[in-house]
């Protein structure tokens, strides 16, 4: 088991069938130009490999602002359906906390959908805290 960032195609191509399972409007033909066009912007993606199989996926980005200072924002995470209970999503979660440490963040944040309660139970026993409603409108 190794948890490692996607650089090249091969990775970040290899890390579809499971990232596709929390996005499936994602197109696998498009996913790795998408992914690249992010990396531009600062996103990155890491995977939880067991037996060369990613079975437990994150997609992340570093940033600041006045609310927060500087914090590790995660924009994907996600557990292959048929690996859960295998404490993947634990230790994928544990390795952003340490990646945001290592990066001087001061904060770890994400938006979890309303309907997630599963997801919901596993940040709270994160020890993470709900501290905002997200607002947003479709334009």
């Amino acid at each position: 088991m190794s948890i490692q960032l996607a650089e090249s195609n091969f990775q970040i191509l290899g890390c579809f069938p499971v990232i596709s399972q929390l996005r499936p409007h994602l197109d696998q033909v498009k996913f790795v130009e998408q992914v690249q066009y992010q990396m531009k912007e600062g996103y990155k993606l890491a995977f939880l490999e067991v037996e060369k199989q990613a079975v437990a996926v994150t997609g992340f980005r570093i940033s600041t602002c006045l609310a927060s200072g500087k914090f590790l924002y995660i924009d994907d995470l996600v557990v292959d359906e048929f690996k859960r209970s295998h404490s993947y999503g634990q230790q994928l979660f544990q390795w952003l906390i340490e990646y945001a440490r290592n990066h001087d963040c001061k904060h770890l944040s994400l938006d979890s959908g309303v309907q997630r309660f599963a997801a919901h139970r596993f940040y709270l026993t994160q020890r993470m805290s709900i501290t905002s409603h997200h607002f947003s409108m479709e334009l």
